[in-house]
């Protein structure tokens, strides 16, 4: 009995000094992926974001390898939401698949759009037909989109926002002073003098004005023609464009927008497709696989009660 008490005692004492060394040991977490940003807005002239018209809801949008991508539904009718965060006028030369919104055209910056108040927002819903109709943008097959359909397919699968603010008006001419007459010889002596006249200190600056403009307008032009490849050797659903949708009645009047100048102040690109293949092209984060409930097995503890190993039952 002795030498059983202090056996057990012993296993106590060795569980027990186990216990600690356990609790000391560093824990390595497992490796995490970062998921990708998301995002419901864009933009900072513009605040931009593209609506599920069947449910009201922004969807997000996914920044993956530095560009933006929202994934759709096909048979979906979408909207552009746009809101000026400008205290200004600003004019939105929009673009779906490479084509203007407005006009049909193969897109460019220097094309019609919209002109938004400062502080106004709105919906665009669909391709502008007329002063009162449009043609609503929905998801749907590349093969059916209206890029497609009218021999344009290479650019299917992207929204495009290029925003302008307008120029200044000019400040009317300050009205002519008056000066005192001088002689000829006072004229004489300011020609010698060297005097620079205010055409000749302009000149200089004019060089420099250009140089930033051309510096300008290639970065401008370098974002707004970008085409960022995303390699799906096999996507596993068909890849989506936008349909010329169903009629309905949309208003909009007319004005006149003078560019502040010839390059965007801002470009904003959101290309598009079906959820499954932005999971696949690891853009939105795979959901985890279902798992199987497990049985709960035997219990290597059934009883409760304390004591020692009985005797087996007579064989017979």
């Amino acid at each position: 009995m002795k030498r059983r008490l202090l056996f057990s005692t012993a296993l106590a004492w060795t569980a027990l000094g186990v216990l600690p060394a356990c609790a000391e040991s560093p824990v390595r977490p497992l490796p995490s992926l970062s998921p990708p940003s998301t995002f419901n807005r864009i933009g900072s002239l513009m605040q931009l974001s593209v609506i599920d018209r069947a449910s009201g809801r922004e969807l997000p949008i996914y920044r993956h390898r530095g560009e933006y991508w929202v994934a759709g539904r096909p048979g979906t009718r979408y909207a552009i939401r746009a809101r000026n965060a400008m205290g200004e006028r600003v004019m939105a030369v929009m673009s779906v698949d490479g084509i203007n919104i407005v006009t049909g055209e193969t897109a460019g910056v220097l094309q019609n759009g919209y002109v938004f108040s400062g502080g106004e927002g709105s919906d665009i819903t669909g391709w502008r037909k007329s002063d009162s109709q449009i043609a609503a943008f929905e998801f749907t097959s590349i093969g059916n989109s209206y890029a497609n359909r009218t021999g344009r397919p290479d650019d299917v699968g992207v929204i495009g926002v290029a925003m302008f603010r307008e120029r200044a008006p000019e400040p009317p001419p300050a009205p002519p002073i008056a000066f005192p007459r001088r002689d000829g010889s006072a004229r004489e002596m300011e020609r010698r003098s060297g005097a620079p006249s205010a055409a000749s200190e302009a000149a200089p600056a004019e060089p420099a004005a250009q140089a930033r403009s051309a510096d300008s307008a290639l970065g401008a032009e370098a974002a707004a023609s970008a085409k960022g490849s995303l390699a799906r050797p096999a996507p596993p659903s068909p890849s989506l464009g936008t349909a010329h949708g169903r009629r309905e009645t949309s208003h909009v009047g007319h004005t006149s927008f003078e560019r502040a100048r010839p390059t965007p102040d801002e470009v904003v690109r959101i290309r598009y497709d079906s959820r499954e293949n932005l999971i696949a092209a690891g853009v939105i984060p795979a959901p985890p696989p279902a798992r199987w409930p497990r049985p709960e097995g035997p219990s290597a503890f059934p009883g409760s009660e304390m004591g020692y190993v009985p005797d087996p039952p007579a064989r017979y």
